[in-house]
C-alpha cells in the first residue's frame, strides 16, 4: 500500500476528482444519502459524487444508531437509497431486520478481509468501508501536570490516581462504547468483564452520548484520559492539542465502518453506482481529506501517514456477527445499563 506523507496529497486527490472529472450527464437521477461519518466527510462525498456522475445527492447527517432508528421508522415507506458510515454494529442490525437489500460488489476482491468478512456475514446487505481501532486518549500536559502514568494497558485504567478522571461514551447511544462493551467482554469472559467495567465506574468521570465528546473533551484539557477509536486523535492533533493515545496491551477491538444499501430503494441503479464508487480508492482517500484517519477497506488506497499502523497493535478476534445481533446488543447494554450505569461513583 502506498502511504501519502501528509494531508494535502488527499486534499489534492479530491480537488483532482472534482475539477478534472468527465462532463457528466446533466439528468441523471437522484440519490438520498444518510451519512454517519464526520460533516466534512459526508460533504466532500456528496458533492463529488453529485459532479463526477451527474447524480442529484440529496444527503442527511445522523449518527449511526439515529440512521438505525430512522430506517426502521421509514421501514413501510422508505425515503432513503444509502446509509454510509457510522460503526458495523447498526448496519449487520439493518441486515438482520430486512431493511437492507443483498448486492455483491463485483469490487470486493479489492478489499481487506475484514471488510469482505463484514460482507459475507450480513449476507451481502452490507460492506466494510473503513476500520479503526479501539483505544485510549490522553492529554500529555494534563498527565505532566497531575504527575500521572500514560495508560497503555486495560488494566491501568482502574488505578485509583485515576478517579475521576476518565470519560467514556455511553453504549446506549454510541457505537464507540458498545464496541469497548463487546470487546471487554470476548477478551475477558463476560463476567469478569463486567466485574471490570464496575471498577471503571469509579473512575469515569462523566459518560458522554456521542463516541467522540470523550476524545474531544481529553484535547481540551476538560479530562485526562478517554477510551476512543484512535484514528480521532490525530485531527485534534493537527489543532494543536496535547494529546496522545495508545492501544491496550492485553488487546482490542475495531470498529468496521459500514455501507448499506436500503430496501425499498426508489434510486436502486444509481444507489448502486455510489456503492461502488465509494469502495474506489479515489473516494477513499476522502476520509484523510476531511481528517478522518480510519483505514480504508481498499487496499490500494494510499494512505495518509497518520492513519494507525494496523501491524503494531494486538486485536482480539472480534464476533462482529454475534456482537452486532440486536438481540445480543440489547442485552448486553441492559446489563451494563443494570450492573455498572446504576452504581454509585
Amino acid at each position: 500500500m502506498r502511504t501519502l506523507p501528509a494531508l494535502g496529497a488527499a486534499a489534492l486527490a479530491v480537488s483532482l476528482a472534482i475539477h478534472a472529472a468527465p462532463a457528466a450527464a446533466q439528468d441523471a437521477g437522484s440519490l438520498n444519502l444518510i451519512c454517519s461519518v464526520q460533516d466534512e466527510w459526508c460533504t466532500l462525498l456528496s458533492t463529488t459524487f453529485s459532479k463526477t456522475s451527474g447524480i442529484k445527492v440529496n444527503m442527511v447527517k445522523r449518527g449511526s444508531g439515529e440512521a438505525l432508528a430512522q430506517l426502521i421508522a421509514e421501514r413501510a415507506n422508505p425515503k432513503l437509497d444509502v446509509w454510509f458510515g457510522g460503526t458495523g454494529d447498526p448496519h449487520l442490525q439493518a441486515a438482520e431486520l430486512d431493511l437492507t437489500v443483498e448486492y455483491k460488489s463485483p469490487s470486493l476482491p479489492q478489499l481487506h478481509g475484514w471488510a469482505q468478512a463484514q460482507a459475507e456475514q450480513a449476507g451481502w446487505r452490507t460492506v466494510g468501508v473503513y476500520s479503526g481501532p479501539l483505544g485510549f486518549g490522553y492529554n500529555t500536559e494534563l498527565l505532566a501536570k497531575r504527575k500521572l502514568t500514560a495508560p497503555k494497558c486495560w488494566k491501568d485504567l482502574l488505578d485509583a490516581s485515576l478517579k475521576g478522571e476518565i470519560q467514556v461514551a455511553n453504549p446506549n447511544s454510541s457505537g464507540t462504547a458498545y464496541t469497548m462493551v463487546a470487546t471487554l467482554v470476548q477478551l475477558m469472559g463476560e463476567d469478569k468483564a463486567f466485574e471490570y467495567m464496575k471498577g471503571l465506574h469509579r473512575n469515569v468521570s462523566q459518560y458522554t452520548r456521542s463516541g467522540t465528546g470523550p476524545i474531544k473533551a481529553v484535547a481540551r484539557g476538560e479530562t485526562t484520559v478517554s477510551i476512543s477509536f484512535v484514528h480521532d486523535a490525530p485531527g485534534e492533533q493537527m489543532q494543536g492539542f496535547p494529546i496522545a493515545t495508545a492501544t491496550p496491551c492485553e488487546g482490542t477491538g475495531a470498529e468496521i465502518g459500514s455501507m448499506s444499501i436500503v430496501k425499498g430503494s426508489r434510486n436502486l441503479a444509481n444507489a448502486k453506482k455510489f456503492y461502488e464508487w465509494a469502495l474506489t480508492p479515489g473516494a477513499q482517500q476522502f476520509a484523510a481529506a476531511a481528517k478522518s484517519f480510519q483505514l480504508p477497506s481498499n487496499k490500494t488506497t494510499a494512505l495518509d501517514s497518520r492513519i494507525p499502523d494496523f501491524k503494531k497493535i494486538k486485536f482480539i478476534a472480534y464476533d462482529y456477527a454475534k456482537y452486532g445481533k440486536t438481540a445480543e446488543r440489547k442485552r448486553l447494554i441492559e446489563r451494563w445499563e443494570r450492573d455498572v450505569n446504576s452504581m454509585p461513583r
